[in-house]
Parts: structure tokens; C-alpha cells; sequence
């Protein structure tokens, strides 16, 4: 029997395309349907590393959970992960196939339709339903020659598609009638109904601006979707929507977060930000460190030299020195432990031109980066004796005498290093904080009276309310009954 398959785009970015799909990938599975999700191209530097060995975007791996599979590189077979403001390394399901341009790639990017197309078949062979996430927006129609994000992947496979917008944001009637207005006939026609997300307040006050846009756009409304407040327990795609993510908790141990401008994999602070004892700020470029800094973490980048750069350019690197001085800690996760060290050596040019520069020297360690990249799940062991999930994803090695002191052991091997004083770490390790143990120990070891938070059952009933939610406020029967035949 033939799966079916249907797809969500939006009116614009940031409407709640990835929350929706893996609510309706948790309810259709609670439903007793294999749910595949798939992206087929995702721009984001919050990646995931799956079953077999790839990465693709966090958002998938997110929706993988919720459809209870394993997360496979075939869910997101195209990912561009930003290294500059005008080129990004392009992965090809799941490894890295090329640095490109923005102009290079689209210029090229029909020739990724193939990949795309056969990991949505493959998965195909083992689902009842694919729910496909689009990118961007369907309006964006100067960039339609050739699009393989929403209506040119639609087209390649013949699958209906639904289009979501965002009442918060205001201006929703004219963003649905709108994306029609500029569709052509054929794209227009592939749109099976629209969904409004992020309500607040009566439902009810919303029905005649729900009458007009049917009548406009000659075609259902599937639901209303009030805003749903647990969103905030579950990973952010990405930096975007990073600020609406962050906890309002004024907890007395302060953390204070560097936002790199190529920040990546922040998901890794989630736990500690629903820490309610814990305060997690993110920095901006050009804002001093607060005196009351207890804890600096140096989050994961995907330009690490480029990103040390401008951390220097910003001042944090001698706001970080004096705050070492003044006894305060730093943690560096990957990227970020790669510019605790000395050196940074990029022999090969992966990160622009070879060269090596200083780094900040807190760690007595140097770094070279090497073009086989690492993207592997691992288990190990803390220093403080609690067991580790997580993984890595980085390119380039570090070494030196900090590393006697590891941050964790892996099957045998060290991970990280740690200065003499105790006071300076990095690891490559990314998800840490997401077991619970080794969290409260870590924070308990700092002074932090921790919560019973269970970070991975939260996650578990955060995605089984959204489901809910959305089994509630939407017509997923009808939806169900739209969706098209692979």
C-alpha cells in the first residue's frame, strides 16, 4: 500500500512549520501510523548527528523523536550550514559534499533534486506517512526556478502541500492571501487548506477574518491553533528564534552565554535554562560581561576562527581573562573549547585562508583543524564519576598537557581538558546537559541547588501535549484525507 504525504510551508519563516510537524508526526503516530518526517532542504547550524553516521538539522531530529523512528540522514538529505554572510558547507545526506557561495549554489542546485527525491522514496518504503516541512515560504517565487525547499520539491514528487501562517505576528490574512495572490496557477492549485498558528486569546474573535480568507483563497481552513506555551521546553531550529526560547527565570547562578555570530548547537543549554536556580543570558556583540558572572560557556560554532575573531573584536576575550582572574569559571563546547586553547591551527584553509592564529589561552592546548569531520553518538564518563549521552560533531583535534585532566573519558579515550586550577574546561561533547545526573552533579559541584528536572521524560510530554494540542484545534482527519499517494 502506497504512503501518503503532505506538506507544511509558510507564509514566511518562523511561522511554526517545525513545531507543527512533529506535533503531527507524535499525533498521527499516537494514531498508530509510521510517521517519517522530511526536510528536503534545511539551512541551520543546529544539527544532529543520526543513526547512520550523518548529520541533518536539529528540527528533524526533533521530529524523528516525536514519530518515534530513528533519525536518519535521509529526513533532511539537503543541509546548508552557514559559514559566512554569503557561503555555507553543503551536506549531502549527511556528509559534507562542498563549501559553496550563495551564488555558486543555486546557480548548482538542481543538481541536489536527485539526492533529495531518493531519500524521500527510501523512506517512503517504510512509512504509512511522510510529513514534509518546507523552508522559507512559497512566496519567495523570484526564487521558484529551480526551488527544492517548497513547491519545486512538491512538484518533483506530486504532493499536496498546506500553508501556515502566524497570527502573533500580525497581518496573517494578508500573509495567506497574499502567498496565493503571487503563486501561479499550478503551485496555487497544489494548496489543499491553511492553518493559523499562534493565536492568543478568544478563538472566536478570529471567525470572520477565518470566513474571509476561505472565501479569498477558495479553500479550507484546517484549524485555528492557539499558542502553546510548553513550546518553550523543546529545542529551538534555529538562532532565530533563539531569544523566544530563552527561560525568564531569575535564578541566582548566573550564566552568561557568548553568542557567536555562527553559533551553533545551542540546543546544548536547554537543560541548564530550565534549571529554575539558574539564570541563562546570551551576550550580545559589543555588551560588556556582567560583574556577577558566575559561569561563561562558550557555545559551539560552525566558523571557529572567523568566530574567535570577533569574539576578540567584541572585548570578551579580555572580559573573560579578568573574570578567570577574579575567580569566575569558563566552559568551552567544541568550537568554544577550541578557542580556550593557544593555538588554532587551520593548515589546509577548511575556515578561508591557512593560517594559525593565538587563541585565548586559558587552556594549555592547540587545535588543528583537519577536513574528516567527527559526527558520532557516544557514552562516557564525567570527571565527577556520572555517566554522559551525546555526541560529536566537529572538525579538527586538540592536544596538550591540559588534556590530562579530561572532561570526560570516552571508551578509554580522554575527552577535553581542564587547567590546573580547576576553573577552565572544554569538551567536543555536545548534549551533555541533557542527563540529569551528571547536570545536577555538575551544577551541584558549583553551588547550585538543582530541581528533580528529567530532562528527556520533559521532552517526551512536552511532544505528547503538542499532539494533543493539536488533535484539539485541528481537522487532522481532514488533513489525513488531503494528503497524497507517494
Amino acid at each position: 500500500m502506497s504512503p501518503k504525504a503532505f506538506m507544511l510551508m509558510g507564509t514566511g519563516s518562523s511561522v511554526g512549520k517545525s513545531l507543527l510537524a512533529a506535533g503531527l508526526a507524535r499525533a498521527f503516530t499516537n494514531r498508530g501510523l509510521r510517521v517519517m518526517p522530511f526536510k528536503p532542504q534545511n539551512m541551520s547550524n543546529n544539527a544532529a548527528v543520526t543513526s547512520d553516521g550523518g548529520e541533518i538539522g536539529r528540527a528533524q531530529a526533533l521530529q524523528a523523536r516525536a514519530a518515534r523512528q530513528l533519525a536518519t540522514v535521509h529526513m533532511n538529505p539537503l543541509l546548508l550550514k552557514p559559514e559566512s554572510s554569503t557561503g555555507a558547507q553543503v551536506i549531502v545526506q549527511g556528509k559534507r559534499a562542498a563549501t559553496m557561495g550563495a551564488r555558486e549554489f543555486f546557480k548548482n542546485r538542481r543538481h541536489f533534486l536527485p539526492a533529495i527525491v531518493e531519500s524521500f522514496h527510501l523512506l517512503a518504503t517504510r512509512a504509512d506517512l511522510i510529513i514534509v516541512e518546507g523552508a522559507g515560504s512559497p512566496a519567495e517565487v523570484n526564487l521558484r526556478d529551480g526551488d527544492l525547499a517548497n513547491m519545486g520539491f512538491a512538484e518533483a514528487v506530486d504532493i499536496p502541500a498546506f500553508l501556515v501562517g502566524d497570527i502573533h505576528r500580525g497581518g496573517v490574512i494578508a500573509s495567506v492571501v497574499g502567498t496565493l495572490a503571487v503563486l501561479d496557477d499550478t503551485d496555487r492549485a497544489r494548496l489543499k487548506g491553511f492553518l493559523i498558528n499562534k493565536f492568543h486569546g478568544d478563538i472566536s474573535l478570529f471567525d470572520a477574518g477565518k470566513t474571509y480568507i476561505e472565501k479569498a483563497a477558495k479553500m479550507p481552513c484546517l484549524g485555528v491553533i492557539p499558542h502553546f506555551e510548553s513550546a518553550r521546553n523543546l529545542p529551538a531550529e534555529d538562532a532565530v528564534a533563539l531569544e523566544e526560547t530563552l527561560a525568564s527565570y531569575s535564578g541566582e547562578y548566573k550564566i552568561v552565554v557568548l553568542r557567536l555570530p555562527r553559533i551553533a548547537n545551542f540546543d546544548d543549554l536547554d537543560p541548564l535554562r530550565l534549571e529554575p536556580n539558574v539564570t541563562v543570558r546570551f551576550l550580545e556583540a559589543g555588551e560588556a560581561l556582567p560583574g556577577d558572572t558566575n559561569l561563561v560557556i562558550i557555545p559551539g560554532s560552525k566558523s571557529t576562527i572567523a568566530d574567535f575573531e570577533k569574539l576578540k573584536a567584541s572585548g570578551w576575550d579580555i572580559d573573560l581573562k579578568a573574570h578567570v582572574r577574579r575567580g569566575g569559571r569558563v566552559l568551552g563546547l567544541c568550537g568554544g573549547y577550541q578557542m580556550l586553547g593557544r593555538k588554532i591551527h587551520d593548515p589546509q584553509g577548511l575556515e578561508g585562508p591557512a593560517r594559525s592564529i593565538d587563541g585565548l589561552g586559558l587552556l594549555d592546548i592547540e587545535t588543528t583543524l583537519l577536513p574528516d569531520k567527527t559526527l558520532t553518538r557516544i557514552n562516557g564518563i564525567h570527571a565527577n564519576g556520572y555517566a554522559i549521552d551525546g555526541y560529536e560533531i566537529h572538525l579538527g583535534h586538540s592536544a596538550g598537557p591540559d588534556c590530562v585532566r579530561p572532561f570526560a573519558t570516552i571508551k578509554g579515550r580522554g575527552d577535553g581538558a581542564t587547567s590546573a586550577d580547576g576553573r577552565v574546561t572544554g569538551t567536543y561533547i555536545h548534549g551533555c546537559f541533557s542527563s540529569d545526573e551528571f547536570r545536577r552533579s555538575f551544577l551541584g559541584n558549583l553551588g547550585v541547588a538543582t530541581s528533580d528536572l528529567a530532562f528527556e521524560r520533559l521532552i517526551e510530554t512536552t511532544l505528547d501535549g503538542l499532539a494533543d494540542h493539536l488533535e484539539q484545534h485541528l481537522d487532522c482527519d481532514q488533513l489525513l484525507e488531503l494528503a497524497g499517494k507517494v
